[in-house]
């Protein structure tokens, strides 16, 4: 498997945040160089052949990974975060977690009609978030060039939210 290092940074901790999950802990692999860099340049290779202006990372490992991304693909970088945590004009998307309600934010002016954004994150699970996001952007009128992400938990689906966006991941768990 090409990413089979990754893998063995990534920490597995059963029943959390409830009995039957297995939480894919990512902060193992951020505290290892080797896989920090392998992780961002692997994502970063998705994309080097699309037309990307900004890469919008999602709070807060969306931050972690998207930064460095931008720099290597040599795009801007915009944060979007949750409620509340922006000055000045924002726009905000609601949408459903699992457990209960989530709005996010991203500067108003963050992204223009012309710009064509690669949005990152460290999980896909279910969707919401990354489906709330795209809808962001694209209200702003912003073109979603591609959706980006480290793990991909397949058996919740989310892809499925997301379609008919490229959407790249590089470990995708089954159970």
């Amino acid at each position: 498997m090409e990413h089979e290092h990754l893998i063995e940074l990534i920490r597995t901790i059963p029943d959390f945040p409830k009995p039957g999950i297995f939480y894919r802990d990512i902060t193992t692999l951020l505290k290892d160089k080797d896989g920090l860099r392998l992780a961002v340049d692997a994502m970063a290779k998705s994309f080097k052949s699309v037309e990307i202006d900004v890469v919008a990372g999602v709070e807060a490992r969306g931050f972690i990974l998207g930064a460095p991304i931008a720099i290597a693909l040599d795009c801007g970088f915009v944060p979007v975060r949750k409620e509340g945590k922006l000055p000045g004009d924002v726009i905000s998307e609601n949408y459903q977690l699992e457990y209960g309600e989530a709005t996010i934010e991203v500067h108003r002016d963050a992204v223009s009609k012309t710009d064509r954004v690669l949005v990152i994150d460290d999980v896909l699970a279910t969707g919401g978030t990354m489906e709330a996001t795209c809808g962001l952007l694209e209200n702003i009128g912003a073109t979603i060039s591609g959706i980006c992400i480290l793990v991909e938990l397949s058996i919740l689906a989310g892809r499925r939210r997301l379609e008919p966006h490229r959407i790249e991941s590089i470990i995708r768990y089954n159970d």
